[in-house]
């Protein structure tokens, strides 16, 4: 469980911020196709989906950041998880096609708004299934041979990775139910509000299940959260979970606007350190350390240089966009 800095886990934190960067903003969007049939046609949907217009495409840069940064400093792991995870790789970059295609043509062709809000909804379901689907046939490890998948093409579809994938569909729908009690207001935000209140504790419920999951999927992973000295450092993780899921079900009970999102994505960092302590120093688990799947130290060297570049680039006209479009979202726009 050691942490040792070198160049190598600098990379590793720098994939793992852009993964987190891409769950939430990006999760967020998806959260709110998820929830879209529940919102009344006409004002309902329209404010929520111009909630997400400004900022929706730009989110995604970071899955772009993610996968190639994963391409680039850890080439072994890419060349494993890729093939391991086709199906569901396609799957997700179907639904996030359908996804936005369908958000440009719903108000360009409003004879067919229903076909297109259903392909926002689908492409929304399918891609966030596949994403936490991908976390799981990961978790539950992949099989390799001579450093290359030996897998079938199946390997992935286990009541296991079902479970992680319902999971991420839920903490995605979270994610965007507490974004519209921010940004909505009226009868809109009530129903944002009731629908957050059901997203987390169905949340909260998938969590402990595949919490409790991976104590019985691999024994080290079982060593890491219950045995000494692991345990003293592992155990903050779901105590703070516990005090966080108690604040948000509360500020969601309440008149909070804000307050419900930010403790969302409390939540998801969270999980994102209990991933971490359950899978470090692994890339590729069982078998393939970060140091295994690690490009040369010059090639690392080199695009360190250019993510100290671009990254501020990236965190800032981010951080713009979202200043720009602050406030709540009403017919006519923001206000």
């Amino acid at each position: 469980m050691a942490v040792n800095v070198d160049l190598t886990t600098i990379w590793a934190f720098i994939i793992a911020f852009g993964i987190f960067a891409y769950v939430v903003m990006d999760g967020f969007d998806l959260g709110i196709g998820i929830l879209f049939p529940t919102f009344n046609p006409g004002s309902g949907r329209d404010r929520a989906m111009n909630s997400i217009a400004p900022v929706w495409d730009g989110n995604e840069t970071w899955l772009v950041l993610g996968g190639g940064g994963l391409f680039a400093a850890f080439p072994l792991a890419y060349a494993v998880i890729l093939p391991a995870t086709y199906p569901l790789i396609i799957a997700m970059l179907l639904g996030l096609v359908f996804r936005g295609v369908a958000f440009e043509f719903r108000w360009r062709d409003p004879s067919h708004r229903k076909a297109w809000d259903f392909a926002f909804t689908g492409g929304s379901f399918v891609a966030a299934m596949a994403q936490g689907m991908t976390l799981g046939a990961l978790l539950q490890g992949i099989e390799v041979v001579d450093r290359a998948y030996a897998g079938s093409w199946w390997d992935w579809l286990t009541p296991y990775t079902l479970l992680t994938g319902l999971g991420t569909v839920a903490g995605y729908a979270l994610l965007g139910a507490t974004w519209l009690v921010w940004k909505l207001d009226g009868d809109a935000q009530v129903h944002a509000r009731t629908m957050g209140k059901r997203a987390a504790w169905a949340t909260l419920l998938l969590i402990g299940s595949v919490s409790m999951y991976n104590l019985a999927l691999n024994a080290e992973y079982a060593s890491r959260w219950l045995s000494a000295p692991e345990i003293y450092f592992a155990a903050p993780v779901p105590i703070l979970t516990g005090v966080v899921a108690l604040a948000l079900l509360r500020a969601l009970a309440t008149e909070r606007h804000s307050k419900p999102f930010w403790l969302s994505i409390a939540l998801f960092f969270l999980g994102m350190a209990g991933l971490g302590v359950t899978m470090w120093p692994y890339v590729v688990p069982p078998g393939i350390t970060i140091w295994d799947a690690a490009a040369p130290e010059r090639s690392q060297i080199f695009m360190l240089i250019g993510v100290a570049i671009t990254m501020p680039l990236i965190i800032g006209y981010t951080a713009w966009a979202y200043w720009v479009f602050r406030g709540k979202v009403a017919d006519e726009g923001y206000h």
